[in-house]
């Protein structure tokens, strides 16, 4: 009988313990020794955060497997508060140092590091303050937890801005401290590009987490109460303790003399056998250097996934498994407040620095049927090469963002194309995901542009734009672009754009963006196909709109008696009326501006307002909830308030936008846990006298068509003016009086010669009318009013109704009644008859005028 192998493992945790687990079920006679310089050998650390946060209640969940569970199991000899400090690779020993032995060598048959990663010190003047904690281990969060729970502690740093800090802050707030967040990237999470990050940073300013970007410390002082940090500008900030996040190193010093090769950095370097370069030596999880899977590139992500995978090849290798490990990913995710960020594969920054040409398309779908109660929007970029190999995605949302990553990961891994992505054929059912999942949108989006029927562009590439040479044209509502555009655009909406051709400059090139990119790239086939030279916004007015992040103002201190780090959100480079300073611009809008400092924001803003009235419009979509708005606002007197929530992502920017146009102030304005969004109004019609601003009068329509289609892009827009404050009236003519036609008469009007064939003619009423493309015998018609309904859209009759209780003026012209032999008994009762004089009277006290 052969020898029994003796194996030593210098680590626990991810790849150590996952090392040993498997070896011993591979081979029940080694021995096996673990050696771990702590005293747990495998805990929870990724779930260290939330052990501060209270989300994890228990301490003792966070310990995965103890010492004494490990010897019962696996008949493993694990050696806490046992610190490997030398490798002899010739004798083939390690040099121990035991906190129970002394000093004392051990030898190997085979050899597994799992040494970890420890967190970055930088050499700073008053780095050994003992209000600095770092986060790596067990004894570490005791010691935070014990610092804020028996202390009268109220406020906390934290610096760094990757998974660890953004973790930390979250969790200190959630335990109810002050968190400031100072980062030396003008971004958060560097893995993924600014765009996203930029959503994820919204969400923890919005809930109180304060942000410093491009912010360098220089050093920590002692005060009289806390600590101080020195910035980079002589600003100083104080806090009670201080979370030092800013990476993570290898711990590898003590192989120094080992023969072991080392990269530049001071990760281990491995083959796929996980082999280091000294035979008998393996080592697996943060202290090494990996493939990188998409590109097979040398590169070094510290994971816990690829840990346990590494630790369990090693101990196939050595059970005689010819298991290899082909590269890792960086397949992550973090959750970040009530939002999720997750990422595969590669950002535009690695295939920059990499040279290498690529592609990204940008979609913003539901994150399950939006029918379905709860749905929200998912953000999800995807990143490919002029072919359509998938490099890497992205994306952000607060549900669905897993399973959309896990599932190009998983296409990725396999070497997909964005072809693949369009075929996938995914689980659905309408609380889970939409018939066709975001996965497949992203890939349609992507196909229509490696096969050439499409061209895009992407926000940053905006700059670039030459102005006497192209037109920046938006093709939303009219209501949409003005409640916020890009500047220089364009506006004609596309349900218009057959028509409004000749406004467009045919030698220029057409740069169109729209809400989300969908109307947009409907826009750049009709121009296209047009002779126009056409590029669509990728990701459209959102996506822009996410990227103009910057963290508002944050107060600090100095030397010189007092600074302001200038992080303003003052200008934003997008048109739209603004309610508040830029200290409260994209932040959470307060009442008289209070931080409520050491406090949660939501829940202490809420007590210090007097809510009168209460609105829900979850499930509406845009104008719905502008709408409900104008409506419940207009039964308050002045001073009273209205509490709103919301479930479409547009309204926080659209109510802002309408508040700042109706005279009305908003007091609060936040996103809630899964995408809520709630607001608190307080009606004001006295004139705004700080902020002067001219007022738009009126609207006026000319609603000349009689297509379903139209009528229903007419009452839209008529909704949406008057919501804002506008007076609208509405001049129905020729085929347009059959969209006002009352839907059931008593007694119908006897007619003769051409006046009943006109009635035989057309639609009786407005449930009869047609659709201007794609009729197809009216099941056009039936299937877009199916699609409204599911969709929560307000049918062109609620509209109707809608526009008649908002004050809209609907006018018939009586001309066109005579002619078409129309009375006025068929006509809905609040329809006004009028001619050409009353219409012109009106267009002359308003400011625009459509014609429809």
């Amino acid at each position: 009988m052969n020898k029994p192998k003796k194996v030593l493992i210098v680590g626990g945790v991810a790849g150590g313990a996952s090392a040993a687990a498997r070896l011993r079920r591979l081979d029940e006679h080694a021995e096996i020794v673990m050696f771990e310089k702590g005293p747990y050998i495998s805990f929870a650390n990724c779930g260290l955060p939330y052990y501060i946060g209270g989300t994890i209640e228990e301490r003792a969940r966070l310990l995965v497997q103890t010492p004494k569970g490990m010897e019962d199991r696996f008949n493993i000899d694990v050696r806490t508060e046992s610190e490997v400090i030398a490798v002899d690779s010739v004798k083939r020993t390690v040099q121990v140092r035991s906190a129970e032995r002394g000093l004392y060598e051990e030898s190997y048959d085979e050899l597994i590091l799992s040494p970890g990663a420890r967190p970055v010190v930088p050499d700073l003047p008053g780095k050994e303050n003992e209000l600095i904690y770092t986060v790596r281990n067990i004894p570490d969060i005791d010691r935070i937890k014990e610092q804020i729970s028996s202390h009268n502690n109220r406020s906390s740093i934290v610096i760094g801005g990757g998974f660890i800090g953004v973790e930390m802050a979250e969790n200190l707030k959630e335990a109810g401290l002050d968190v400031t967040l100072i980062e030396g990237n003008d971004q958060l999470l560097t893995p993924f590009d600014p765009e996203l990050a930029a959503v994820l940073a919204q969400e923890m300013e919005q809930n109180g987490v304060k942000l410093l970007f491009s912010q360098r410390v220089q050093g920590f002082r002692t005060l009289d109460q806390g600590i101080g940090v020195e910035l980079s500008e002589g600003n100083v900030l104080s806090a009670d303790l201080v979370i030092l996040a800013i990476g993570v190193t290898p711990d590898t010093s003590f192989l120094k003399d080992s023969g072991v090769a080392l990269g530049s950095r001071g990760h281990i370097l491995v083959n796929e056998k996980m082999e280091s370069s000294v035979p008998h030596i393996y080592a697996v999880g943060d202290a090494i250097e990996v493939k990188d899977y998409i590109h097979g590139t040398q590169t070094a992500i510290p994971l816990a996934g690829p840990a346990n995978k590494q630790g369990r090849i090693v101990a196939d290798q050595i059970g005689g498994l010819p298991t290899t490990y082909k590269g890792t990913q960086g397949t992550s995710i973090i959750k970040v407040f009530g939002m999720t960020g997750a990422t595969t594969g590669s950002n535009e920054r690695t295939l920059k620095r990499m040279q290498k040409e690529y592609r990204t398309v940008i979609v913003h779908p539901a994150s399950h049927a939006s029918y379905y109660p709860g749905s929200s929007a998912v953000t999800l970029k995807l990143l490919f090469t002029p072919e359509g190999k998938i490099l890497g995605a992205q994306a952000v949302g607060y549900e669905g963002v897993d399973k959309r990553i896990d599932d190009i990961a998983v296409a990725i891994h396999f070497g997909g194309n964005v072809r693949d992505l369009t075929e996938l054929e995914l689980s659905y059912a309408p609380p889970y995901s939409s018939a066709k999942d975001p996965v497949n949108m992203v890939g349609y989006a992507a196909e229509n542009m490696i096969e050439g029927r499409v061209e895009s562009f992407t926000y940053d590439q905006l700059l670039e734009r030459n102005p006497a040479e192209s037109i920046l044209l938006d093709v939303r509502s009219d209501l949409e672009h003005r409640n916020g555009n890009i500047p220089d655009s364009l506006s004609i909406p596309v349900d218009e754009l057959r028509q409004r051709l000749g406004e467009l400059d045919a030698s220029k090139e057409i740069w169109v963006y729209c809400q989300v990119g969908l109307r947009g790239y409907t826009a750049s086939q009709i121009l296209r196909q047009h002779g126009y030279r056409v590029k669509n916004l990728s990701g459209g007015y959102k996506t822009y709109r996410q990227a103009q992040f910057k963290p508002a103002v944050v107060l600090t201190g100095s030397t010189n008696g007092g600074n302001r780090s200038d992080h303003s959100n003052d200008n934003n480079g997008v048109n739209g009326s603004n309610t508040k300073e830029a200290l409260e611009d994209q932040g959470t809008i307060r009442m008289n501006g209070n931080d409520n400092a050491n406090k949660d924001t939501r829940e202490d803003s809420s007590k210090e307002l007097h809510i009168d009235n209460e609105l829900n419009v979850c499930g509406l979509s845009c104008p719905g909830p502008l709408i409900q708005v104008k409506q419940h606002m207009d039964q308050l007197t002045d001073g009273q308030t209205l509490r709103v929530k919301a479930s479409d992502p547009g309204f926080y920017e659209d109510v802002k936008a309408w508040a700042s146009m109706s005279g009305s102030e908003v007091l609060k304005l936040e996103r809630e846990k899964g995408g809520v969004i709630e607001a608190v109004l307080t009606k004001n019609t006295s004139p705004v006298t700080s902020q002067p601003q001219q007022l738009e009068k009126g609207s006026t329509m000319v609603v000349f068509s009689g297509e379903l289609d139209k009528a229903i892009a007419s009452f839209i827009i008529a909704n949406g003016a008057a919501a804002s404050g506008r007076k609208v009236t509405m001049f129905f003519t020729f085929w347009g009086l059959n969209v006002i036609r009352k839907q059931e008469m008593i007694q119908a009007p006897v007619k003769t010669g051409i006046a009943r064939m006109f009635d035989l003619m057309l639609p009786s009423n407005s449930l009869k009318l047609k659709l201007s493309n794609m009729n197809m015998f009216g099941v056009g018609a039936k299937m877009i009013r199916g699609l409204m309904k599911k969709n929560n859209v307000a049918s062109l009759e609620q509209l109707m109704q809608s526009a008649i209780e908002q004050g809209v003026e609907i006018v018939a012209c009586q001309m066109s009644m005579d002619l078409m032999g129309i009375q006025r008994e068929e006509l809905i009762d609040q329809a006004v008859i009028g001619g050409v004089g009353y219409y012109l009277g009106q267009a002359d006290q308003a400011s625009h005028n459509l014609f429809i």
